[in-house]
């Protein structure tokens, strides 16, 4: 672990910052210092502060633009925006290279053709998780929600896809940019196999690139 990982976790060492960090993390697109501020409870000149804190650690990354629908003279000045900062913070002590690791076997299946394989133990690993998880109720989209979330991933059900979870994050981000087919279709197994052994009636997950979203999204059948 170098020293900017470590800044990174110390400065979610505070418990506002945190939950500054995690309103932040857990909004669609940017966030504003007033809206962060009201979101916790405290002032905007305190939430600025600890905002711009996260921002200096390498955890959150700004923008600035005019509020929407707003131009021109009068207008004002642009607002700071925040949002996830396109990071990743490895914590181990003492520090382990799992990322090479990881490179460095996502080549070796492409050169030697063995996708399938892997897809197929992505989707027994992703059957044996969903196994494993308590069967406290059918599985409906908000316990579908809670299991993504134990996982890693940011589900969220939008207002336009109220049937769809879409999710806002992936959990091997850097792999999927340096080998997006692989990783994507590991990504969409895992998330098959987690269906099916959650029993999971009645939802698909299919590959549904969007934005900085994951590439896959998790709908309920129509018919369901």
């Amino acid at each position: 672990m170098d020293e900017a990982d470590i800044d990174a976790v110390g400065a979610l060492a505070d418990p506002l910052r945190r939950r500054l960090y995690e309103y932040v993390v857990g909004r669609e697109g940017e966030t504003s210092r007033a809206e962060a501020a009201e979101a916790v409870g405290v002032q905007r000149t305190l939430a600025a502060f600890h905002l711009d804190r996260l921002v200096e650690a390498g955890l959150l990354a700004t923008s600035r633009r005019k509020p929407s629908g707003r131009g021109g003279p009068g207008s004002g000045r642009p607002a700071k925006l925040y949002r996830r900062a396109d990071r990743q913070v490895d914590v181990h002590l003492p520090p382990r290279d799992y990322e090479t690791a990881a490179h460095l076997l996502a080549e070796a299946v492409q050169r030697s053709g063995a996708e399938e394989a892997l897809y197929a133990a992505a989707r027994a690993e992703g059957s044996r998780r969903g196994s494993a998880a308590p069967a406290e109720r059918p599985v409906d989209l908000d316990r579908l929600g809670e299991l993504l979330a134990g996982l890693g991933y940011e589900p969220a059900a939008e207002a336009e896809e109220p049937r769809t979870l879409r999710l806002r994050n992936c959990p091997f981000h850097t792999l999927a940019r340096a080998f997006p087919p692989l990783a994507c279709g590991m990504n969409l197994e895992l998330l098959r196999g987690l269906l099916e052994g959650a029993r999971a009636e009645g939802f698909t997950a299919r590959m549904a690139p969007r934005g900085e979203h994951c590439c896959v999204a998790i709908s309920k059948n129509k018919n369901s």
